[in-house]
């Protein structure tokens, strides 16, 4: 794992000392090793965290004449298998990397190499003969890559904090995206918070030259074709896949372990990872004094039914003070509170390995999460006549809001405001922190005017739309993959990873796990109010019964209750601070009503306000600070 940078002036030469700023401010990346290349008009960089070939393996990685330039952020787990194949097609190799892969195989392969890659990454690849730049990123979108071209010049990094030791780049802020991360709590693809850069899309490939660039998806899943298999072979080929995606990810030369929520998906991992090693797994968790949060028993459970050594860590209310930290890390704004014990997570993990497998996947793969139980559910209600759908939002308005998101009240509230609702419109509605008329009510009148009639919403059916899934269970997976996991879930445990020098891994986002669950019939995956029905059934006897029977409980944070008590004056401090209210984008009576509300208990506002705080805060240490020195952790 590491952190990559680039910058190609086509025509023109690259400034050398730029390049090892812009690798400077991402060595938590990769503390090991520090590579810059610098050829007349391009100028490559990447920090290395050594995990394969420790020795051999620094980066830039050439071909055997130097015509082809390679730098790697990610693994690629098949690159043996790759590498035996180009030595019987006459190429030579001159380390045990598997960044060198990728340099053979676009001798022979050019930007169509992605199909054979199996593995995380984000990569660039610089042609000398054809004067011309490859970035490419995996299938999910694991790894990040931001980019931007003005005229001649192309720049490329794994953090946007490293485009901003650019002078050159603007820190214009673009207000769709401003909108677009109030509704999903995290910018998506391809906006980023800067005007004038992108990011490139998961599954993509762009090629730049001096004439421009083509940007090309090359992968998707595809939920058309359905199996016809039994139960019985179907839970046998969830546990090879559960099995052989964990064995693959076990190739390394540094100590690994896994992230252990005590939910189904990190328990299986850990499952595989026991079976498939002699010694006793590593397994890191973190827990809340508040017992609505804390998962830390069924972690427990894991850990002694596959005898690992554990580890623990409780996160109270004073880790708010990882906002600063959060938002510099990110460098955009990111919302998603679950970021704060990512963080701790991370921190725990790196005092003992370098590599930590986790479950990320398992919801998005197997219809894990309750909103795709409520959504089938509203979906269900269309036989109720349109004036009583129409009807609905009004009495539940009556009856009010709970204090908690989780509350009955709540869940009812926004089943009824959902119910005349297309199966699209429902499922965005569902998955914003602002929706529309909410951000109708916050906005001023003048950022309104400047966002014209930009609707973020749009990120998400577009793609809902766009679905070869037939079955409304399959849309929600197929759509939370494109957009809910590349841009919250996958960003969340990038950063908190890396800014401890941590790799992490994921058994199930391997892509032959996740077409063959897309291939699937959704009844084996949702059943009325059951999630991931065949999953638990697969690994029923391998997974301790209690972790398999229990309630979703995801990766939250109390926050509402935090809000409430020992941080109940935060919210006020720095969303109604004069330097906040100028900003011109929020009314400041808006504001005032949220935290009002919040407080009385008559309305769980909690994710809002986060999402506010994270915003005023990137304002704060991002956007208003000087570039970032590496020493800006």
């Amino acid at each position: 794992m590491c952190g990559i940078v680039g910058k190609v002036v086509f025509g023109g030469a690259v400034d050398g000392p730029l390049l090892h700023r812009m690798c400077g401010v991402m060595e938590h990346r990769g503390p090991d090793s520090r590579g810059v290349f610098v050829d007349g008009c391009v100028g490559l960089g990447v920090q290395r965290l050594a995990i394969i070939d420790r020795d051999g393996g620094d980066q830039p990685i050439f071909n055997e004449d130097g015509t082809v330039v390679v730098v790697l952020n990610g693994e690629i787990y098949n690159f043996s298998e790759l590498r035996r194949g180009l030595e019987r097609r006459g190429h030579r190799f001159s380390s045990g990397a598997d960044t060198e892969v990728l340099a053979h195989l676009y001798e022979e392969r050019g930007a169509a190499m992605v199909h054979d890659l199996r593995g995380m990454f984000a990569f660039a690849v610089w042609d000398r003969r054809r004067r011309s730049l490859l970035l490419a990123r995996d299938r999910v979108g694991k790894k990040p890559l931001f980019w931007r071209r003005d005229g001649p010049n192309v720049w490329f990094a794994s953090e946007l904090r490293a485009l901003l030791q650019d002078p050159e780049i603007p820190r214009d802020v673009d207000p769709q995206a401003v909108a677009a991360y109030l509704a999903l709590q995290y910018v998506p693809h391809p906006l980023s918070i800067f005007a004038g850069v992108r990011k490139l899309p998961p599954a993509t490939t762009m090629v730049a030259d001096a004439a421009g660039e083509r940007l090309e998806r090359y992968w998707r899943l595809d939920f058309s074709r359905k199996t016809a298999a039994s139960a019985k072979e179907i839970e046998e080929d969830i546990r090879h896949h559960i099995r052989e995606a964990t064995r693959i990810r076990l190739m390394s030369e540094v100590p690994l372990g896994a992230f252990l929520s005590g939910g189904i998906d990190s328990s299986a991992v850990v499952a595989a990872m026991a079976d498939a090693t002699s010694g006793p797994v590593k397994t890191f968790s973190i827990g809340f004094t508040d017992e609505d949060f804390d998962e830390l028993a069924y972690a427990r459970i894991v850990a002694e039914r596959f005898g690992t050594e554990h580890h623990e860590f409780i996160v109270e209310s004073n880790a708010v003070s990882l906002m600063p930290k959060i938002a510099r890390h990110y460098g955009e704004p990111f919302a998603d509170p679950s970021a704060i014990p990512s963080f701790y997570l991370a921190a725990l993990t790196s005092r003992h390995v370098t590599v930590a497998l986790n479950g990320d996947g398992g919801d998005e793969n197997f219809a894990g999460y309750r909103r795709y139980v409520t959504n089938d559910m509203a979906q269900r209600l269309n036989w109720l006549p349109r004036p009583a759908q129409r009807a609905a939002p009004k009495l539940m308005r009556i009856v009010g809001e709970g204090p908690h998101n989780t509350s009955m009240r709540t869940r009812m509230n926004r089943l009824a405001r959902t119910l005349a609702m297309t199966p699209a419109e429902r499922y965005a509605t569902w998955m914003s922190a602002f929706d529309t008329p909410r951000r109708q009510r916050l906005f001023t009148a003048e950022f309104t005017h400047e966002l014209g009639a930009f609707r973020p919403e749009r990120f998400l059916t577009e793609v809902w739309d766009q679905s070869t899934a037939s079955a409304r269970v399959d849309r929600m997976l197929d759509t939370d993959v494109q957009t809910y996991l590349s841009g919250d879930l996958l960003v969340k445990m990038d950063i908190a990873t890396m800014a401890y020098s941590v790799e992490a891994r994921s058994p199930f986002l391997d892509h032959r796990l996740m077409e063959f669950a897309a291939s699937l019939p959704a009844e084996w995956k949702l059943a009325g109010t059951n999630g991931k029905r065949i999953l638990k059934s697969a690994l029923r006897g391998i997974v301790p019964d209690e972790v398999l029977d229990r309630p979703k409980m995801g990766f939250g944070v109390p926050l509402a209750r935090w809000f409430r008590t020992d941080l109940r004056s935060l919210p006020s401090e720095v969303l109604l601070d004069p330097a906040a209210t100028a900003r011109g984008i929020f009314r400041r009576d808006e504001v005032e009503r949220l935290i009002a509300e919040h407080l009385a208990g008559t309305g769980d506002h909690s994710l809002r306000l986060w999402v506010l705080l994270q915003l005023e805060t990137w304002f704060r240490e991002v956007r208003h600070a000087p570039a970032l020195g590496a020493s800006a952790t």
